[in-house]
């Protein structure tokens, strides 16, 4: 697969991850009782309400055609907590929440990758086009188990960070909280020499068991 395939099936994807992850958590803080996302038009499944242009568009374009791994992300959701009506647990669910709409994804790409595969091996004609619906499921499952795994790291701004400072003790959270000034370094540390490699491969291992595990109903027809 040339450079330019890739971006062809991986762009649209990432962007429709993308867009998914930042719904879910502009929709579950609006639920928590935070209404600021929604006030700036972001609890929507429209991709223009969430893409960044260098984010979104740039670095990804960049990353396909260099071979470089797929980086990306989209316009950050505003979160205005002190608006929930329980902090502690408006915090939790809106920082899962965008990890949690990754994870549906993969679902979804695995059981429609699978009916498609099932209409395959049962000699059913579906075309090329189809075939490449195959393919962009296998991907996008991946990716979003790497989305998922990324988002789970817990380094400032990244979800996980927010999900963690919840489970230390006082101490231990004003000392996470001034360490979050130094996240951003080093994230971009941790991506330009390449400790985050092992991200994809274990992506792409967990979205096969997914796989699997989807396929057995469909070896049982």
């Amino acid at each position: 697969m040339s450079p330019f395939e890739y971006l062809l099936l991986t762009l649209p994807l990432l962007i429709l991850s993308l867009t998914v992850h930042e719904f879910g958590h502009a929709w579950v803080a609006l639920k928590q009782g935070d209404d600021t996302a929604y006030r700036l038009g972001r609890v929507t499944l429209n991709p223009a309400a969430h893409i960044d242009p260098i984010g979104t568009l740039l670095m990804p374009i960049m990353a396909a055609l260099t071979g470089a791994p797929l980086l990306g992300w989209a316009k950050p959701v505003p979160v205005t907590t002190r608006k929930f009506r329980d902090f502690r647990r408006g915090d939790l669910l809106t920082s899962a929440a965008g990890i949690a709409g990754n994870l549906i994804l993969v679902l979804v790409f695995a059981v429609v990758g699978e009916a498609l595969a099932f209409a395959l091996r049962s000699g059913f004609e579906i075309g090329r086009s189809l075939q490449i619906a195959l393919q962009m499921c296998r991907l996008g499952g991946e990716l979003n188990v790497a989305l998922a795994l990324f988002n789970l790291l817990p380094i400032p701004p990244l979800d996980g960070s927010r999900i963690v400072v919840h489970y230390l003790s006082a101490r231990a959270a004003e000392a996470y909280r001034e360490f979050s000034r130094y996240g951003m370094m080093i994230l971009w540390g941790l991506v330009i020499f390449g400790a985050l490699g092992f991200i994809w491969p274990l992506a792409q291992g967990a979205n096969d068991a997914v796989v699997a595990v989807v396929d057995l109903p469909f070896g049982l027809l």
